[in-house]
């Protein structure tokens, strides 16, 4: 029982950074369909502030021992790859 509870703990604790990931994309894409330009400070520094943010969240999972270390570092790494992509995607329409 007590694998399955550490079980249930890791795969919520991962869904919750997922969710938090997805967020800062929708809040990045609201920001540049909307807002600001991605040369904008304003854009970088939301953009700063949430990776910052997330990825403390993911070191405290990771030394909760909640996510594997190499999970987190994965998860913020395509949250990157995505918002780069979309920032391309911005530049040449624009």
């Amino acid at each position: 029982m007590s694998s399955n509870v550490a079980l249930n703990h890791s795969e919520k604790a991962y869904a919750l950074l997922k969710a938090d990931a997805d967020k800062i994309l929708k809040l990045i894409k609201v920001q540049m369909d909307n807002l600001t330009m991605p040369q904008c400070p304003l854009y970088e520094e939301v953009l700063d502030t949430q990776m910052f943010g997330l990825s403390r969240e993911i070191d405290f999972a990771a030394r909760l021992e909640l996510i594997d270390e190499k999970e987190g570092k994965a998860l913020l790494e395509q949250l990157e790859r995505e918002l780069s992509i979309l920032h391309e995607a911005s530049l040449k329409s624009k």
